[in-house]
Formats: C-alpha cells, structure tokens, sequence
C-alpha cells in the first residue's frame, strides 16, 4: 500500500494580503510522496488496491510525452511490484524525453501509437485489442480519472483545512476537483481553474458529479479565463509569474497546472474577488517533474524540484 507522507500547509505573507485582509496557504501535495507527487498519489492509491484485490498483475494506462500521470504510475507501479504498460500518444523518439525515459527505467513498458489510434482510448473494440497483445491488466484510463481516483481525492481534505472559506484547485480531467467538492464543510466554496481552453469543462465536471453520485456541503465555481492558450499552452506572462512566485515564496510551481492556478488566484485576490478575512487555502497538486521536460522542449528554465 502507498504510504503518505504528511502534507503542510504553509502559509504566505505579502503585502497585497495584508491590504486585502486575507489570509492564503498553500497545501503542499507536492511533498506527499518522494515519487508519486500530488494528487497523483490520492488517484492512484486505491486503483492499485482495487488491482491487487482483482488479482492483476499489470496495470495500463494512456498518457502524453510529458504525462505526470505516466511518469506517477511508472513510479506507485514499481513500489507495489506490479508491472506497468504506458501507451503514449504520438511516435518514439530518440533520446526519450527526461519524463518517459525515468518510467522505462522503473520498468514501464512504453507502447506508442500515432494520435488518430489514441483517440479510440476509451473504445471497447481498441482496449480488447489491447489486451490480445498485452495479455490481461488493470485499467486506468488518461490522468487517472475513475472511481477508485475520486475515493482518493476526497480524502485531501482534512480537519485541519475547515478553518478555509475558499479551495483552490487547477481542474485537468477534473477527478481531483470532484473529489474535493465532495469533501467539503458547509462553509466552504471550492473554486476551480481550468487548464484546458473552453466552456466545456463546466458540463465535464456535472458529468462527472452526477456520473458518481456526488454530494456536497459546499458550493463551487470553475474560471475558465486562466488557461493561457490551452492543455500545456503557455505565454511569457505565466513564465514571468511561476518565477515571480518561487522568488516570493520558495514554492515550484508548474506552467501546465499549478502556476495557471496560482495566477487566477492572485489575479482576483487583486480585483477584489475575495470578502475581507477571507481564507484562501491553494491545492498545489505536484506535477513538477514536468518542469525538466518543460525546459527540454522550450529552451526555456523554470525551478525544478529536486528529490
């Protein structure tokens, strides 16, 4: 079973707090496993129990080249002595970047497949077709996303964090966010920012509310204005504020998630979104694993978090 490492919530001062009468933390998933960071480690948890109860030996699952969800798997897979297969979307290429290079040398067998296959991921026909050629095995789908994950993010939350008005989470596939809206006190609201580009995110998570039946004490809203171009798009503007941050704070932030997230915040802190003696507690979910092969594809340095 993965075992956790506590998660800190520390606490940041700055000027702009002060003025605004409000109070921001940042709950440090990133520090809750050495290997398997962030929310990663709560979805990925109980599917490795469900595997090991259902007596499978291997476990499969879908990710890009640069997939926290790959490289987390590859990492709880070989600390639970079960095999892993990683299908990645798009054509293997020489070097392998740091990401899918660290998973196969935990073991993860790397399968590739051109982008037009990937899309049939979730297609009956494909994942049987899958299993012919990798026998029988256990099934996470892309970013982790099921039932065993939202049974994991739900327990993010814990007593400490009900003194929070305000949950902050980015929202990819939105299992982190739905287990977290689940967990909350009646006094809270949890507010989610988008890292994908569009409107369809507000349906996906109702989808995904009512798919899994889940109930709420709390209430949520979702911005959808600090995506920065879309999944793993990126502009100067973010650059400039996931630097700014780490001078400021200590704290490595991500440009695919956490550092969009982190800009929302400060953004309406800024125009006053939040009431006076508001407290802000910020999800930081991991992911910074991704920063190395950030700078190998862009040329361009961020802080790195260093095991």
């Amino acid at each position: 079973m993965l075992l956790k490492n506590p998660t800190p919530i520390q606490s940041l001062n700055h000027p702009i707090l002060l003025e605004n009468g409000i109070k921001l933390a940042i709950k440090r998933l990133d520090l809750v496993h050495p290997a398997v960071s962030g929310n990663k480690f709560f979805k990925l948890k109980y599917n490795l129990e469900k595997a090991k109860t259902e007596k499978k030996n291997k476990i499969l699952t879908f990710g890009g080249a640069f997939s926290n969800h790959i490289y987390a798997t590859a990492e709880a897979a070989k600390a639970e002595n079960l095999h892993a297969i990683g299908i990645i979307r798009g054509e293997r290429t020489e070097p392998l970047n740091a990401t899918l290079s660290h998973a196969e040398r935990l073991g993860m067998q790397l399968h590739f497949i051109d982008r037009n296959t990937y899309r049939n991921k979730t297609e009956p026909e494909f994942l049987a077709s899958l299993k012919e050629k990798f026998g029988d095995f256990y099934l996470i789908p892309e970013g982790g996303t099921n039932e065993p994950a939202i049974k994991g993010t739900e327990t993010i939350l814990d007593l400490e964090d009900e003194q929070f008005s305000h949950i902050c989470s980015s929202i990819g596939t939105g299992g982190t966010f739905s287990g977290l809206y689940s967990s909350l006190s009646k006094h809270q609201k949890l507010l989610g920012f988008s890292a994908l580009k569009g409107e369809f995110i507000h349906k996906e998570i109702s989808d995904l509310i009512d798919l899994y039946q889940l109930k709420s004490k709390g209430a949520y809203e979702i911005f959808t204005t600090y995506h920065f171009g879309g999944y793993a798009k990126y502009t100067q503007e973010l650059i400039d504020f996931i630097r700014w941050f780490y001078e400021a704070f200590g704290i490595v932030l991500d440009p695919v998630y956490t550092g969009k997230m982190a800009f929302g915040i400060w953004d309406l802190i800024q125009n006053d979104y939040f009431a006076e003696n508001s407290k802000i507690l910020m999800i930081h979910s991991g992911g910074l694993q991704g920063n190395v092969g950030f700078t190998e594809r862009t040329g361009i340095s961020l802080p790195i978090f260093l095991k």
